[in-house]
């Protein structure tokens, strides 16, 4: 009997990937329809013609550039502070033994499972203490660092062997020398997947900036997309469209770094 050629699980994940990518294909569908189409019941499986009137009423709007600005500085910010922050905090609880390093790990890991309604309005009286406001400062300062990202460093830094480190140790090489110039090249998977989470939460984000930002010029992309719904009316082509050019950035960034990615996970296991 002839084998075939791919795996016998690709039938089974074959349709789920078709039954988890139809929401995009939806979005991308409906986003070249026009309003009348969307909300006809029962609702349009095609368009009878491409329009791209929901695009132009995106791009048309003067404060979008401003707010895909906004984006993308909170989230560069967010991502490159992660990578430096996160790698430090791995690498020391990884390598540096300390008294009580056991019991701080697990009571940063405590912290995952608080959820963000409880500690909303501490950080908000932090952010208005600090002048933070209004601002984009706001949305960075709580996004710094991440109890994940440092424990998925330090997963990582514990599967290393620890002979590539010693050797550098006899050079006379310090810890940061040997956390640069050593153990991050590395690490390239696990900078992979912290970059590529911390982007998705912080460009994903709206109940974090609905709360701190007031004015329509600060808004993020995602804030900026809730004024196209309406009290009474909502232009859904254009809500379609902008969510469109908002996922865009997302899909890009994960297909871009899922090999990495898929490596950090089956490398950062659940180790001692």
């Amino acid at each position: 009997m002839k084998r075939l050629p791919f795996s016998g699980w690709h039938f089974v994940l074959a349709p789920l990937a078709l039954l988890f990518a139809l929401p995009l294909v939806w979005l991308l569908v409906s986003s070249v329809m026009s309003n009348a189409e969307i909300n006809r019941f029962p609702p349009a499986l095609w368009p009878h013609g491409i329009k791209f009137d929901g695009y132009r009423y995106v791009l048309g709007n003067a404060l979008f550039p401003r707010w895909f600005l906004n984006s993308f500085i909170v989230s560069a910010v967010a991502v490159t502070a992660n990578l430096v922050l996160g790698s430090l905090g791995g690498y020391a609880f990884a390598r540096i033994r300390f008294t009580g390093s056991k019991l701080v790990l697990g009571l940063m890991l405590a912290t995952m499972v608080i959820p963000f309604q409880l500690t909303m309005i501490p950080t908000f009286l932090v952010m208005k203490q600090l002048g933070l406001i209004d601002t984009l400062g706001a949305l960075i300062v709580p996004s710094l660092v991440t109890p994940l990202s440092v424990f998925l460093f330090r997963q990582f830094f514990v599967s290393l062997p620890r002979e590539l480190e010693e050797a550098a140790w006899i050079d006379g090489c310090g810890r940061l020398r040997i956390l640069v110039s050593i153990v991050l090249p590395l690490a390239r998977p696990a900078l992979s997947t912290v970059a590529v989470l911390t982007f998705l939460a912080t460009w994903n984000d709206l109940t974090w900036p609905l709360i701190a930002i007031n004015t329509d010029s600060t808004y993020t992309l995602q804030l900026g997309l809730t004024t196209f719904q309406g009290q009474h009316h909502t232009q859904w082509s254009a809500v379609m469209a902008g969510n469109v050019i908002t996922v865009l950035p997302v899909l890009l960034g994960f297909l871009l770094a899922q090999k990495a990615f898929i490596r950090s996970l089956a490398s950062t296991g659940l180790k001692g």
